[in-house]
């Protein structure tokens, strides 16, 4: 039972209080540039984005669909580096949001757990999502995470089993990061009925907050997941409007744009 809170875990009683779920929105760190990014980050959280994930671009990203690719691809020949996350860390916490690293673990084994833990708090984040850590080889990661006070959260799939959702679920602390379906991030057209039947057989198991990700991109889905979840994750449609726009103007005031059509949905009917 974690017995800290956090700026993220703050966020979900506020938001539960008012019966809404959080927009969550994703950036890699270095995109579209290493300049450029916190300017995207103060685009999403002025439309109305309650949280930020940063991704920390990584060159093998196997849970990312093509937008995101690109645009982590776009951003390591840039030379975005370790610092550069933890900076724009500090830059998104001083807006006034919480804010998480997305990371695969290798980076975060480079780095050094301890030191990447506390650099992470040193910036003002919240958490951690490790797509590709499971829980079997998690007990360093659980026993230092604890140590610096840090929510660590945990991907589950639709395909999940109820003994196994129990399992992570219990290691978890922030929110549960529900990925809608099998496959890889993306805009869709529509969201598979299997987030809502994911949802609702982890309600069986955790209390904690769980947010749905993975191919939620317009308003309307937005609306619909937030009927039944806490958080709504966004991050490729954010994306794919800064990688089709002429300048990085016209982009970041599409994003903030979309961010406040994405907000205006989020209350529970």
């Amino acid at each position: 039972m974690v017995s800290y809170s956090t700026p993220l875990s703050d966020l979900f009683i506020k938001t539960k209080a008012e019966n809404r779920a959080a927009l969550i929105g994703y950036l890699p760190a270095g995109f579209p540039t290493i300049a450029d990014s916190a300017k995207v980050i103060a685009a999403m959280v002025k439309g109305g984005v309650d949280a930020i994930e940063i991704g920390f671009p990584y060159s093998d990203p196997v849970m990312d669909g093509p937008v995101i690719q690109n645009a982590a691809e776009q951003s390591l020949k840039q030379g975005t580096s370790a610092s550069d996350v933890f900076n724009l860390m500090a830059e998104t916490t001083k807006l006034g949001v919480p804010a998480v690293v997305m990371t695969y673990w290798n980076p975060i084994e480079r780095y050094g757990v301890d030191n990447f833990l506390k650099d992470l708090k040193a910036n003002g984040g919240s958490g951690v999502i490790t797509p590709d850590l499971t829980i079997e080889e998690s007990a360093q990661w659980i026993e230092s995470s604890t140590s610096h006070e840090t929510n660590r959260i945990y991907v589950v799939a639709p395909s999940t089993s109820d003994a196994r959702l129990r399992n992570v679920t219990a290691a978890t602390s922030g929110f549960v990061y529900a990925a809608s379906l099998m496959g890889v991030t993306g805009t869709r057209t529509s969201v598979a009925s299997s987030a809502e039947a994911l949802v609702a057989k982890l309600r069986g198991v955790t209390e904690l907050p769980i947010a749905v990700g993975l191919g939620v991109s317009t308003p309307d889905q937005a609306r619909e997941v937030a009927q039944y979840a806490d958080g709504v994750i966004v991050g490729s449609a954010f994306i794919r409007l800064l990688q089709e726009s002429s300048s990085i103007a016209e982009g970041v005031e599409k994003v903030r744009e979309l961010a406040k059509d994405l907000s205006r949905g989020l209350s529970r009917a």
